[in-house]
Formats: structure tokens, C-alpha cells, sequence
């Protein structure tokens, strides 16, 4: 799939079949709310102390609804004026010019095999959350659960987490098999289970800071969409700055780049480029797998700017090249870019579900939003926006990668060895050469590497240097 092994992309933690969702979002997006209050009681109905037990009127929705125009405005805006939308291209991109027709059809031939494990991962994620949102099914299966009501929202964020996990474990171990038959995955069975399990782990728990903050709202607060759109923002946000302390060391351990030639030529582009960095560090992936990879993440005291250990293997201008990318990354403030529109669009999202949660309740069997048995409802809501924004995502960020490209051979006018470097990591990672139209729109967060090639030849009349 396009995105699948291009460099630059966010690591993380390991992931399942390309451009599957798990019922856990990433962190920036906002939890699912729901109409505010309906009817109290009933066998299993909502708890007592619930606020607002009919589903919103007028009075409450007109209020919302304003807002929620108003904050989708709010993200237009930022998208515009902190994406650069203009074309950063360098014409038609020709594989044939930089790859052997071996080279392509090994390409053709590991997106072919990845190709059907992705979709089905994808169709599984979908019917699943179509299920919990449009059936009793997520009801039905946490209804079961007893204890205090924030007790059966932690056992049903788990209980449905591990179901979909389970369901979609075999299409990881194919997917698993496929890397490893090419190449590219150097782990043993228990470390990917180990990382997978890691990742479900990060997901449910976010998950469950969401939906218990959620809830709790909703218990107290007739307008609860208000402090719930305030508080997924500033959830976003925090997740954002911490990430890059808290949760990427479960994934990788990270070290300082030792002291030699190549640090201080790092360090000394940073200066050049006035983007302050205390440090590059280098993330252990070499344990997992033979990728390419850099990437910076967090911002402001949480900054920082990682390589792959098995991207040291390459020569040391290509190495610089790819920190001149990140450093544009950092100079631009994408990070922070990032951040605000997905903290924007998880408040959008809260009030959003707040205006549509009515129907669902009605379909799925529930009560009121502060029902546990909600619970299975709101994860699904949860996966089908993920899915749903994931295109205008990925269209942001090849924007976004594109300048980050423009920057870095801006910043060292070496088009000869960034073209060099884009091969190299095209080969190692068995990038996808010419996507489709819909992988791309799916899964494609950078532009492929054939126009990033196309970008540095363009760029070299640009800087008048030499076109390679």
C-alpha cells in the first residue's frame, strides 16, 4: 500500500494489516458523545444521577449545532492557511526512470500480496463498528458486565477491544507472513504479539480516559457537549506533547546518536537551519524489522527528531538529507499544526455525536449516554469517523511532506543525493511505485517516491544546481 513502508512515517507501535482501524482511534481523535440524557431507569437503563433524560430538543441542539459550524470553520481555516497547497511537484512521475522493470514489478507484486489482508482488515473494521453502531450487538455483549457504572465502561472498552482484536488476528499474522516472506520483518511470533498486545493496550486505555470523562460529564452537566468538547481538545493536546515520552519508549528504546562526524553535522544543519534540537536519537528497529525510517514528533519541550538504527546503514549525506527533511517538519511547526487541527476536530467530533447519538441510542438499545452499556455504541462511532477523515488526513499530509521534501533540498541543494536516498528507500521498504487512485486517497500520508524524485529534479533548476 502506498503509505505502508515510506520513510518519515510515524512509527509507533507495530500495526495491523495496512489501512485497517481498530475500534481505538489514534489519540487525536475525540471521543463519541452522545444525545445529551433521555429516559432514566429501566432494567438496564442509565444510572441514577444521570442529568437530562430525554434526548435533546431544540434548546439544547440549535446552541450545538451553531458551534459546531463554527468550529468547522475553525478547522477549514487552520487546514488553509497551515497546509501548503500549493503544488509542490516536479511534473508526471516516471518510475521507469529511476527503477528497473524488476524493481517494479517486485514493488506490483508485494502490494498485490499485502493488498487483499488490507481490505479485508478494513472490511472488518467496518462491519464491526457498523454493528455496534446500528445493532444491540455492543449492548448485548457488555450488558452482562456488573460493578459501579465506570467499572463496566473499563470491562466493556476491553471485553469489545478484544473481540476485534480477535477477530482481526489472523489477517495480522498474514500480513505478519507476507513482510517476513519479503524481507522486511525480522521478528520473532511473541515480539509481534508482544507489540500488537502493546498497542491494544495504549489504545483501550486512552479509550477509556475518553469515554469515563465522557460519561462522567453526561452524569453531571444537562449541556455536558460543552466542557466534553473542551476537555477533547485539551485531551488531544496533552496526548500530542506526551506521546513522545510516555508511550513511543513501550514501542522502541531510544538513544542519543554517539559522538562522531555524523551527530555533529546533524546538529550543525539544525543551527544552520535555526530550528533548535538538543538532540537526535536513534530508535532500536532493527529488532523488528529492515525498514527505513525517521520521523519527529511532540513539540515544544517534547520535541524530538528519531532515526531507525537501520538507517544509519545508509551513507551519511543521505542520513543528513533525511534530518534536513524532519528539520522541516520543525521549522514549519507541523507537529503543532498537527496537533491543533486533530484537537479542533475531536471537539467538532464530541458535538457532532452529541446532535446524532439519538438515533443511534435508538437502534443500538440503550438508554441514555450514560449508560455503560453505551459503551460499545460510542467505540464504533469513534472508528467510523477515524475512517472517515482519514482521507482528508492523508491528503493534508502529503501536502505537508511535500514541503518537508522542498525544505530539505533547499536547505542542502543536494538533489543528487536526496534522488539517491529516495531509492534506496523505495527498494528497502518496497514502497508501493505507482498506487492506484484509491490507495492512494486511503492510505498515501506522503507522496510516492517517484514524485518525490520528480520534486528534487524540479527543485535543482529552482536552487540552479545540477538536475539529476
Amino acid at each position: 500500500m502506498s503509505e505502508r513502508q515510506d520513510a518519515e512515517d510515524s512509527p509507533g507501535q507495530d500495526e495491523a494489516p495496512d489501512g485497517a482501524t481498530t475500534a481505538v482511534t489514534a489519540p487525536e481523535l475525540a471521543p463519541g458523545p452522545a444525545a445529551a440524557g433521555e429516559r432514566r431507569g429501566g432494567p438496564e437503563g442509565g444510572e441514577e444521577g444521570a442529568v437530562g433524560e430525554q434526548e435533546p430538543g431544540s434548546g439544547l441542539r440549535r446552541p450545538a449545532a451553531i458551534t459546531l459550524v463554527l468550529l468547522g470553520l475553525a478547522v477549514l481555516a487552520v487546514a488553509a492557511f497551515s497546509t501548503p497547497w500549493q503544488a509542490l511537484t516536479g511534473g508526471p512521475p516516471d518510475p521507469s526512470r529511476d527503477f528497473t522493470a524488476a524493481q517494479i514489478a517486485k514493488a506490483r507484486a508485494f502490494d498485490a500480496a499485502t493488498s487483499l489482508p488490507a481490505y479485508l482488515s478494513l472490511a472488518l473494521t467496518v462491519i464491526v463498528a457498523g454493528l455496534l453502531v446500528a445493532t444491540p450487538f455492543g449492548a448485548k455483549v457488555t450488558g452482562r458486565l456488573r460493578g459501579p457504572w465506570w467499572l463496566r465502561v473499563i470491562l466493556g472498552v476491553l471485553l469489545i477491544t478484544a473481540i476485534t482484536e480477535l477477530i482481526r488476528w489472523p489477517l495480522g499474522v498474514w500480513y505478519e507472513t507476507i513482510l517476513r516472506d519479503y524481507g522486511l520483518s525480522v521478528q520473532d511470533w511473541s515480539g509481534w504479539a508482544g507489540d500488537r498486545l502493546k498497542s491494544m493496550g495504549v489504545q483501550a486505555f486512552l479509550l477509556c480516559v475518553m469515554l469515563l470523562a465522557l460519561m462522567a460529564l453526561a452524569r453531571r452537566v444537562r449541556r455536558w457537549w460543552i466542557p466534553a468538547a473542551a476537555g477533547a481538545f485539551a485531551l488531544t493536546v496533552a496526548a500530542s506533547f506526551v506521546y513522545p515520552v510516555v508511550f513511543e519508549p513501550i514501542f522502541n528504546d531510544f538513544t542519543p546518536m554517539r559522538q562522531g562526524p555524523l551527530r555533529t553535522e546533524l546538529l550543525e544543519l539544525a543551527r544552520r537551519d535555526g530550528v533548535p534540537v538538543e538532540d537526535v536519537l536513534v530508535a532500536d528497529a532493527s529488532r523488528r524489522t529492515t525498514a527505513l525510517n525517521a520521523y519527529v514528533s511532540g513539540f515544544g519541550a517534547t520535541r524530538r527528531i528519531v532515526v531507525y538504527d537501520t538507517l544509519l546503514r545508509a551513507p551519511e549525506r543521505e542520513v543528513a538529507l533525511v534530518v534536513a527533511h524532519e528539520l522541516g517538519h520543525a521549522e514549519h511547526d507541523d507537529v503543532l499544526h498537527g496537533t491543533l487541527l486533530g484537537a479542533l476536530g475531536s471537539a467538532l467530533g464530541v458535538i457532532a455525536l452529541f446532535l446524532i447519538f439519538g438515533p443511534v441510542r435508538r437502534r443500538t438499545g440503550v438508554t441514555s449516554i450514560t449508560d455503560p452499556r453505551a459503551t460499545g455504541a460510542l467505540m464504533g462511532l469513534i472508528t467510523l469517523g477515524s475512517l472517515l477523515l482519514g482521507p482528508a488526513q492523508n491528503l493534508i499530509s502529503r501536502h505537508v511532506e511535500a514541503r518537508a521534501d522542498a525544505h530539505a533540498l533547499d536547505l542542502t541543494r543536494d538533489p543528487a543525493t536526496f534522488v539517491a536516498m529516495q531509492r534506496r528507500l523505495a527498494l528497502t521498504n518496497i514502497s508501493d511505485l505507482s498506487p492506484d487512485a484509491v490507495e492512494y486517497v486511503l492510505y498515501a500520508s506522503h507522496p510516492s517516491a517517484p514524485e518525490r524524485i520528480a520534486l528534487a529534479r524540479a527543485r535543482a533548476e529552482l536552487n540552479g544546481v545540477p538536475r539529476p
